[in-house]
């Protein structure tokens, strides 16, 4: 619990967008933005960011669970990874399928497929309209920016509840704009947005999760390519509007060294 008495900080203003403040604090919050006009302007942005992105991702409760992510179909591939040629078929796919529009792309050791996490396909998709919501602001395209890194570091991994380092895509043309931090479903999503020097943008989006297991899939909607997967207590997505040749390299590097 807040000390109501200590002055109003970051934490405290996170807390407020989230709505999870003491009503006592609350009261506090508001007065302090009532004095502070750059930081009421900055939290205001910030909310209706959230409605924006609430009212985006609201359809995909709608949506039926995709085919490849029904229990049935997931069981079957269980039963194919017991078999002992599996793993060599998925071995030889990740080379022979590059060209295909999708797949799964195993670390070399193999790995096996966690139906309970690929169930939540709202992932790949909260990723994807974060990314289509986010890439065309001109203003607040981050929330914290990249001139300050370590402060972006540091909240963004006690946001996320994991500590983390973002990627330097320097060898691809792109540099970090900042982070912002996201709902998540049921738990904060960290989203780091980069830019080359065209002004064209590829957005990192994470969030803590409890599964080591690993997964690499990539998914297209409407213009916007995505590589998804978990490792080491993350799931991980990289969304750009490129095509999937372009768009793996950079999620190779990120996959085999973010963390």
């Amino acid at each position: 619990m807040m000390n109501t008495g200590s002055p109003i900080g970051e934490d405290d203003l996170q807390a407020y967008i989230d709505g999870k403040l003491t009503p006592d604090r609350q009261a506090l919050v508001d007065a302090y933005l009532a004095g502070h006009p750059e930081a009421s302007a900055r939290v205001t942005q910030q909310l209706a960011d959230r409605e924006a992105l609430r009212v985006r991702l609201s359809e995909k409760f709608s949506e039926p669970i995709p085919a490849r992510l029904r229990i049935a179909n997931l069981q079957s591939n269980a039963a194919l990874r017991r078999q002992g040629w599996y793993r060599s078929a998925m071995a030889a796919c990740i080379f022979l399928g590059m060209g295909l529009a999708g797949g799964w792309w195993l670390k070399p050791e193999g790995v096996q497929i966690n139906a309970a996490r690929l169930s939540e396909a709202g992932f790949a998709a909260n990723a994807s309209d974060a990314y289509r919501t986010f890439v065309v602001e001109v203003a607040h395209p981050v929330e914290v920016g990249a001139d300050d890194e370590a402060h972006l570091v540091t909240w963004l991994s006690k946001r996320s509840g994991r500590a983390l380092t973002p990627p330097n895509l320097s060898a691809f043309g792109y540099k970090l704009l900042g982070g912002r931090v996201l709902p998540g479903g049921g738990a904060a999503a960290a989203q780091l947005m980069y830019e080359d020097d065209k002004g064209e943008r590829l957005a990192v989006y994470l969030r803590a999760g409890q599964s080591a297991q690993t997964a690499f899939t990539f998914e297209e909607k409407n213009g916007v390519s995505s590589f998804v997967w978990v490792d080491q207590g993350f799931d991980f997505a990289v969304s750009a509007s490129v095509d999937r040749a372009k768009l793996l390299p950079i999620a190779t590097a990120i996959y085999q060294g973010m963390i």
